[in-house]
């Protein structure tokens, strides 16, 4: 039974898009959720994650119970982020993704979130549904339309869709997504008795990155389970099958694009083994532990990544559609808080919802999310790209005024 009769329309599968989407349906509102891709595994979007305590806080109120106690037996606590030289001489410990009151930092496995996510939606959440755009009726109602000539009618429509989101580009037209000039290569390894004796017991950080001349940029961060994920899905969702659940090393290195010896043409192209090799390469006259790490690298799980980031907005007048996560505000990884941001954009957004659908005014209510989440968000974006200046090189943010 749901709480009123309001319905929402969610397009991408994200994690924003799915943690909001238990939300709601935790708080009795109708959802449905459309994903363009063919099925949550069709597509490469990274490895490891950090959650900092916004984001385990939102998992904490969204998911029921056993759901959130599951992402908790699936994390991986580690020591806090450090920063090497590329002699892997220490540089600082500090940490900008950390919160301030020093709360709990921990790695997951993008995938096994993802999975946690997504279940008990089976019957709400369809796979390849790419949105092309939407219209808004006389009565606040929307419409979503879908590439393959099926439409979706709600009270509210939400771009959950990143950061090439269609209905961001029909809805804020003005809105700016910049090319940072970083190109990013992640990879990993299985982390096994043989691989493990090869890294040096300081390099299992939360995260460690290794700043090398140019900015240049390699990163190490493992996830390892204190207990098997299986025993976790036995005791508290049994009927989840998890994928993917073996200890490993994500690693990544980043350059900017004047420093590649390939365009960006080349290194879609180009096999695992090439991007490895190129790292390799790249990374030569650095400490020479990095080259045994990157030899590692299972050439399967390479792939590149082009960083982009949002330039922050004005406010816009509220409507019926609204945004979260890399739909409106994508930062940089430097600092390692954009999912966070979205689970926090979509506990804000669940809970504004469960206010209209008590009987607040709708359109209110999603102009106080709004508020909120363009303040933290667009802050969110700032700082990351600050860092990632400081970082991994990537251009400043344009200045507001030009």
């Amino acid at each position: 039974m749901t709480t009123s009769a309001l319905r929402v329309i969610v397009i991408g599968a994200g994690l924003g898009g799915l943690a909001l989407a238990q939300g709601l349906r935790r708080d009795g509102i109708e959802v449905s959720v459309y994903e363009r891709d063919a099925s949550p595994t069709s597509r490469r979007q990274g490895y490891r994650l950090r959650l900092n305590p916004d984001g385990l806080h939102a998992l904490d109120e969204l998911l029921p119970p056993p759901l959130s106690h599951l992402v908790w037996a699936t994390t991986s606590p580690q020591p806090p982020t450090v920063i090497l030289d590329a002699r892997l001489d220490q540089l600082s410990t500090t940490d900008p993704g950390a919160s301030a009151d020093g709360g709990r930092n921990v790695a997951v496995n993008r995938l096994t979130l993802r999975q946690i996510l997504l279940h008990g939606l089976d019957d709400i959440v369809h796979f390849g549904k790419e949105c092309t755009g939407y219209r808004i009726h006389a009565d606040s109602t929307v419409t979503a339309h879908f590439r393959d000539g099926t439409r979706a009618t709600g009270d509210v429509l939400v771009a959950a869709d990143g950061v090439n989101s269609a209905v961001r580009r029909q809805y804020l037209p003005h809105a700016r997504v910049m090319d940072t000039g970083v190109r990013v290569i992640y990879g990993r390894f299985p982390l096994t008795p043989e691989t493990t004796v090869l890294i040096p017991d300081r390099l299992f950080t939360l995260y460690t990155g290794i700043v090398g001349p140019d900015h240049q940029h390699v990163g190490l961060a493992p996830v390892q389970y204190h207990t098997p994920p299986s025993d976790a899905v036995t005791r508290l969702a049994p009927t989840l099958d998890l994928a993917d659940t073996e200890d490993y090393m994500m690693c990544l290195f980043s350059a900017r694009t004047e420093l590649l010896p390939h365009t960006d043409a080349e290194l879609h192209r180009a096999s695992g083994q090439q991007l490895r090799d190129m790292a390799a390469d790249m990374t030569r006259s650095w400490n020479p532990l990095l080259g045994s790490i990157i030899a590692l690298w299972q050439p399967e799980s390479v792939f590149p990544l082009t960083i982009r980031s949002s330039v922050p907005l004005t406010p816009w007048p509220t409507s019926t559609v609204t945004l979260l996560g890399d739909a409106i505000h994508a930062m940089s990884p430097a600092v390692g808080v954009g999912a966070n941001t979205a689970l926090r954009d979509a506990l804000t957004l669940a809970t504004q919802l469960g206010k209209a659908a008590r009987g607040a005014d709708l359109v209110s209510s999603l102009h106080t999310y709004e508020a909120d989440m363009t303040a933290y968000g667009f802050d969110a974006v700032r700082t990351s790209a600050r860092y990632g200046q400081q970082r991994i090189g990537q251009a400043p943010l344009p200045d507001p005024t030009s």
